[in-house]
């Protein structure tokens, strides 16, 4: 797309020089205005994106940390519902670590994760019931809640904050108006340099490329790290 906007505007300029027009002065004051509001739109949407990225790798940690911590915290249950309540957490982190690696579909991973929270609500609710005021009930109910609401951030960051379809648009919008305005220099110019028109395509392109693969975890070349969530399960299966 790049590349067509730049020869579209090199054959404007050409054939403004072919009809006997006068050459536009003030065009490199507004190729330089236009790319410099891109740049500033780059940078600003890739900013939001590594923000984003950051944010997710956090969340992550968060989310191990909160697991552990809510298994731990299972010892001060009575048996039988220690032991189900583990259980049911080496299954939440299986099903976590299985969406985000790819291997369970993305709906389906969601649904299984709260069904398994309802079950842990419910028997932390079940175990309070039976011995209402127990600080070390309240303790795991405590930790149980942070990990629900973990699950929710993590859904919100990695999934619903995109960069929005109005600052693509007008991404893409103000790269090529640039693009064709700076071929129009190029063309009226009458002189041409393929090998830097490709350079200069192509350092858009990839920036633009960045952009998605930060905005997609999980799907591009850049990935969130889950390892701590693989060294849990790992982790909690040995237990």
């Amino acid at each position: 797309m790049v590349l067509l906007a730049l020869e579209y505007g090199v054959r404007l300029g050409r054939r403004r020089n072919a009809r006997g027009q006068p050459k536009l002065e003030v065009s490199g004051a507004m190729v330089g205005a236009t790319m410099g509001l891109l740049a500033f739109m780059l940078a600003f949407t890739f900013n939001n994106a590594a923000g984003r990225h950051e944010a997710r790798k956090h969340l992550v940690i968060d989310e191990a940390n909160a697991i552990e911590t809510t298994w731990l915290r299972a010892a001060f249950l009575p048996e039988p519902a220690r032991a189900t309540m583990r259980a049911l957490l080496r299954d939440y982190v299986d099903v976590r670590v299985k969406v985000a690696m790819g291997q369970v579909g993305l709906a389906e991973g969601l649904h299984r994760s709260e069904e398994l929270q309802d079950q842990l609500w419910a028997l932390v609710a079940q175990s309070g019931h039976q011995a209402p005021g127990a600080i070390t009930i309240g303790l795991v109910a405590e930790s149980l809640n942070k990990l629900i609401d973990l699950h929710l951030e993590r859904l919100t960051v990695s999934i619903r904050a995109r960069v929005p379809a109005p600052t693509w648009i007008t991404l893409y919008v103000l790269l090529m108006i640039g693009m064709i305005m700076m071929g129009a220099q190029i063309g009226q110019s009458g002189t041409r340099h393929f090998g830097l028109e490709l350079a200069l395509a192509a350092s858009f392109s990839v920036v633009l490329l960045m952009i998605a693969d930060l905005d997609r975890p999980q799907q591009g070349l850049v990935r969130v790290s889950q390892q701590a969530m693989v060294e849990l399960r790992a982790k909690l299966e040995r237990r």
